[in-house]
């Protein structure tokens, strides 16, 4: 007799963590269920809207959820909180309650105390209520992949398009990279409870620190481009997006995201992931390609 496939609920279905981590658990053998706002006309999505309730029977059967969703449209801290914070805590705690054996919250290398950016004060404040319900805390680094996507593909996208880039500050802040691979092959792991919570943050990067600047070097390079690096200065973008939000015009760039660049966390914890034995694959692309 076939063993039936463990399932695995994942929210954020439509970003590029999420779909990677979601053709990942299937590569496996999971059946996936989707929790997203809009569920593709005869799958097995469910209708899912972070902030809101989650009903006990969204859970049957499963055995693990990861938590990737965060709605980047809510602007100020009333509302991040009311639906990334709190949302987050009613979606775990409903699965904790419906006895979801594995918990997995995607937080990030921007959550850290004294952050300065709202989403990383919102992604630290939700890390404390998935600890209390026994979740693994995950804080990836810059993901890096190919196909490449999210920030890091937007960064491609620029150095594609643009013989000159603005940088903010020199491009002296500090980023910590981690591939899709090694990233998803972990949260999977953590899926089926080869990983046990250990209780603290995880922060999932190679440990090698690289600059923005280099970064968009190190792009540049693999894609046989030469670029000119233009000195803005970042106060003067932050207000102007800052002031364009106020009139709620809704730009690609939020104004708490710039925020977050110019102020990353300068000593990631890397304790937990060599006590975890992970060892993540340094960032280099494919020149010429």
């Amino acid at each position: 007799m076939a063993t039936e496939s463990p399932t695995c609920l994942v929210t954020g279905a439509g970003g590029y963590l999420g779909g990677r981590v979601i053709a990942a658990l299937q590569q496996r053998g999971w059946r996936v269920v989707e929790l997203t706002r809009k569920p593709a006309a005869g799958s097995a999505g469910i209708s899912f809207q972070l902030g809101e309730a989650v009903a006990p029977e969204v859970f049957a059967g499963a055995k693990a959820l990861v938590h990737c969703a965060y709605d980047f449209t809510q602007l100020s801290w009333l509302d991040i909180c009311r639906v990334n914070v709190v949302g987050s805590e009613k979606l775990l705690r409903a699965a904790r309650d419906a006895k979801v054996s594995n918990l997995i919250y995607l937080s990030s290398i921007s959550a850290f105390e004294w952050s300065r950016s709202l989403y990383g004060k919102a992604k630290l404040e939700t890390e404390k209520i998935a600890l209390s319900l026994g979740a693994t805390v995950i804080r990836p680094g810059l993901i890096w992949g190919d196909p490449p996507g999210a920030m890091f593909g937007s960064l491609i996208r620029q150095v594609d398009t643009a013989q000159a880039l603005p940088l903010f500050g020199g491009g002296a802040q500090i980023q910590y990279l981690v591939h899709e691979h090694d990233l998803r092959d972990f949260i999977v792991r953590c899926a089926d409870g080869t990983v046990k919570p250990p209780g603290k943050p995880v922060t999932i990067a190679n440990e090698q620190p690289w600059t923005f600047r280099q970064i968009l070097e190190e792009i540049a390079r693999a894609r046989g481009k030469k670029l000119t690096f233009l000195p803005f200065p970042w106060r003067l973008v932050w207000a102007a997006i800052k002031t364009a939000e106020l009139m709620s015009l809704r730009l690609n760039f939020r104004s708490d995201s710039l925020v977050g660049l110019m102020y990353q966390n300068p000593s990631p914890e890397f304790g937990p992931q060599l006590e975890l034995k992970i060892a993540c694959r340094p960032f280099q692309l494919n020149h010429g390609g």
